[in-house]
């Protein structure tokens, strides 16, 4: 579904752009992870840390998608 869609209400395009968000925002995170793991000394702490903070956004994520992709039934 485009967000340009006229037939998107408001609430609807609000949550299409929060998932945009949420899933650049993850990105950005898996970028940071990798670049860590590949220093030659990695804080493991750290990197523990963005993991937790990448599942909550992937949750966050499938919460969101759950209410505006729909359920296809085949």
């Amino acid at each position: 579904m485009n967000d340009d869609d006229p037939f998107l209400t408001e609430e609807e395009r609000a949550l299409h752009a929060r998932l945009k968000e949420l899933r650049q925002e993850h990105a950005d995170l898996d970028a940071s992870i990798e670049a860590l793991l590949r220093m030659p000394l990695p804080d493991q702490l750290r990197i523990a840390r963005l993991k937790r903070k990448k599942l909550i956004l992937r949750d966050e994520i499938v919460k969101i998608e759950a209410i505006v992709l729909p359920d296809i039934i085949a």
